[in-house]
């Protein structure tokens, strides 16, 4: 009898479990699909708005001239010599900040008193427009891929000291008491407990960092660039070619969407 109540218990709880889990699946799938018709819906409209001339195609362009000058950049065999600059200058930008201002954090997190002390101008630097500091970063560094780097390395490493800094600090402070009595080191209280615990954070910090090494890369060819998505923007508002530009926008959205996805990717290995 208690054998057979057993069976039923667990029969009951796998159909719980398995509705549980379609509606997880239909969720998913709903938001999915309504995402992909907003979309196509965007696109649509745009596109009927354009061909029935309420908005301009010369000034907005529209979704079949951009794909008309896609195929045209992909023919003259130009599309991917820029695509391949930006995108390296974005990676390496990317990865220097990401670097430099977790090390930054690091330091600031060892030494409180250096961290008193630099802490208002960390925050003075974060509020200053680095677009103000192209024209020295040129005379500094010199034009074209060093400046577009140094300017993408600008934007990023303020905003991952401080974000990492903060990560640290809002460790337990209990469970830090704790290995202190256990007579633990300060390096083994980093990599056994503030390390791990900021993780997340960390992978927070990549999201967040993604945007804005796109956003430093493309200030940075605005300024110094004689090729690159950015390149590509300028040169076509120059020129009043609006599907140029905005077949860059495009691919600039693509491409950061790419780097989030694969950011997001990582974030899924660690969590399991």
């Amino acid at each position: 009898m208690k054998k057979k109540n057993n069976n039923n218990l667990h029969a009951m709880y796998s159909k719980t479990h398995y509705e549980y889990v379609r509606k997880i699946k239909r969720d998913k799938t709903f938001i999915l699909s309504m995402q992909i018709l907003l979309f196509v819906a965007f696109i649509g409209l745009w596109e009927l708005l354009a061909t029935v001339n309420i908005i301009d195609p010369f000034f907005f362009s529209s979704p079949s001239r951009i794909y008309t000058t896609f195929v045209s950049l992909i023919s003259s065999g130009s599309l991917w010599t820029h695509i391949g600059i930006t995108l390296f200058e974005t990676i390496i930008g990317f990865l220097i900040a990401t670097a430099l201002g977790t090390l930054i954090a690091i330091l600031l997190w060892w030494n409180e008193k250096l961290r008193r002390i630099l802490e208002p101008y960390i925050i003075i630097l974060n509020s200053l427009p680095k677009i103000a500091l192209g024209p020295i970063i040129i005379l500094w560094v010199g034009s074209g891929a060093t400046a577009i780097i140094t300017m993408c390395v600008l934007i990023c490493i303020v905003i991952t000291t401080i974000s990492m800094m903060n990560a640290f600090l809002s460790c337990d402070k209990d469970k830090v008491l704790l290995m202190q009595s256990m007579h633990a080191n300060k390096f083994q209280i980093f990599c056994k407990l503030i390390l791990p615990s900021a993780i997340p954070e960390f992978l927070s910090v990549l999201k967040i960092n993604v945007g804005m090494s796109w956003v430093g890369t493309i200030m940075g060819e605005y300024l110094s660039s004689s090729a690159g998505l950015g390149y590509l923007i300028v040169y076509g508002s120059q020129v009043f070619k609006i599907d140029l530009v905005m077949t860059s926008t495009v691919l600039l959205c693509l491409l950061a969407g790419l780097m989030y996805a694969i950011i997001c990717v990582i974030e899924k290995k660690f969590k399991r």
